[in-house]
């Protein structure tokens, strides 16, 4: 016994201990540490170099904790009102990011094979962009500012909505229930939405009050310990836990979800980043090699999908030509939330993961370069399109020629840079 505990203590202090330097390394290079967790997930899990036995139990519950702590903060991010608004000005930007990114990898899962459940799987991977890494990479750019980004952020929060309608419904399809009991499922979770934005909307500062407190642990206690009860009572309902702790974020607001979100951040970074290696450990490295042809085409699909997501987007709103393509080129990135759809799916369809991993690494790469430099490479090929055919250089590039007067939207969209 004593033996197991110093084995578990050694490994896990290590894996903790590892990840810190690895997180410093990213911010360093100015890259998302996710692909480095998923890459030291690789290196210490099965089939890798030094594969960790004592801690394996450890971390599979600090993943699922992981999980939790993610779609939490990402609830308490967003008003239920602020979603409300979403849902009414962003629908049609959202049905076309649905089907232009989810299209894709339903088509490869079955022309891999995979069948109807693995079709919903990797159709979720490769439709949801990732939050936290374009959050990251708009605050490195300095765009919070710009007029494009209230459109990201849109179409972001419509793809986190969405996860409470699919995740219970891939959930259902995943445990093998029938039309009769996926049905069941999707309308128990959209109900449960509903009730949770109806109480967030009319109860709110209620709901708040009742959890607040000055003093700091005890709230702590009290929306951590509420969290994974209703994270547990979602699951055994078949709705998901990750979306039971998002809508208790959703249904906190004000100060208390401000303190919480303070208080929660440094557990999330935490456990996430468990949460990301724990799902490196779980794929064998020597999978890998034989997707990533595959997992390449489908990246480089999805980058033009969802260039052209955001591109449509930014238009509906009346934003210009170099906002449009800033808004395409800041959604490609990929992360945590097909880890999750990936990690959730991989024990009913195993071929998943390596594709998965290999399909996220790639994209949470290339998402902040395709943000950096999508608007000003479309520019550069305008130009020489421009210059070949014998056109002005301003008549087509998104400049302004002297000899006409900017339209206000056109004006605008240059002082975003």
């Amino acid at each position: 016994m004593h033996d197991n505990t110093t084995a578990l203590l050694v490994e896990l202090g290590s894996v903790i201990l590892g990840l810190g330097i690895i997180g410093r390394f990213a911010g360093r290079i100015g890259l998302s540490p996710i692909p480095l967790y998923l890459l030291a997930g690789l290196a210490f899990g099965q089939g890798g170099l030094l594969p960790l036995g004592a801690s394996e139990e450890f971390t599979a519950v600090g993943a699922e904790i992981g999980v939790i702590l993610l779609l939490l903060l990402l609830g308490l991010e967003y008003s239920a009102s602020e979603l409300v608004t979403s849902l009414k000005t962003q629908y049609p930007s959202g049905a076309v990011d649905f089907v232009l990114n989810a299209t894709p990898g339903a088509v490869a899962a079955l022309l891999l094979g995979w069948g109807p459940v693995g079709a919903v799987a990797l159709a979720g991977v490769t439709w949801i962009s990732s939050s936290g890494v374009i959050a990251k990479v708009l605050a490195d750019l300095g765009r919070l500012g710009n007029r494009e980004t209230p459109v990201i952020l849109g179409v972001l929060v419509i793809e986190d909505l969405s996860m409470a309608v699919y995740l219970p419904l891939l959930t259902a399809m995943l445990a093998g229930v029938g039309l009769a009991g996926g049905s069941i499922a999707l309308l128990v979770a959209l109900g449960t939405v509903g009730f949770v934005l109806y109480l967030a909307l009319r109860h709110g500062r209620l709901i708040s009050r009742a959890v607040s407190s000055d003093n700091p642990e005890m709230l702590l206690l009290v929306v951590l310990g509420l969290t994974v009860l209703v994270a547990g009572v979602a699951q055994q309902l078949q709705v998901s836990a990750a979306v039971g702790a998002f809508l208790v974020g959703i249904a906190l607001s004000g100060e208390v979800a401000e303190g919480a979100r303070k208080l929660l951040t440094p557990l999330r970074d935490l456990f996430a980043a468990v949460f990301f290696v724990f799902f490196g450990l779980s794929t064998n490295p020597a999978d890998i090699p034989p997707v990533l042809l595959p997992a390449a085409l489908l990246a480089v699909v999805t980058v033009f999908t969802k260039i052209a997501t955001g591109w449509y987007a930014a238009r509906r709103a009346g934003i210009g030509s170099r906002g449009r393509w800033r808004a395409g080129g800041t959604l490609v990135a990929r992360g945590e939330f097909s880890i999750v759809i990936a990690g959730l799916a991989v024990a009913t369809e195993p071929r998943i993961g390596p594709i998965a991993t290999a399909y996220v690494l790639i994209l949470v790469i290339v998402g902040p370069l395709t943000a950096r430099w999508t608007q000003p490479a479309v520019e550069l090929i305008k130009k020489w399109r421009a210059k070949d055919g014998g056109t002005a250089p301003g008549a087509d590039s998104g400049t302004i020629p002297a000899a006409r007067v900017p339209a206000p939207q056109e004006e605008l969209a240059q002082t975003a840079d």
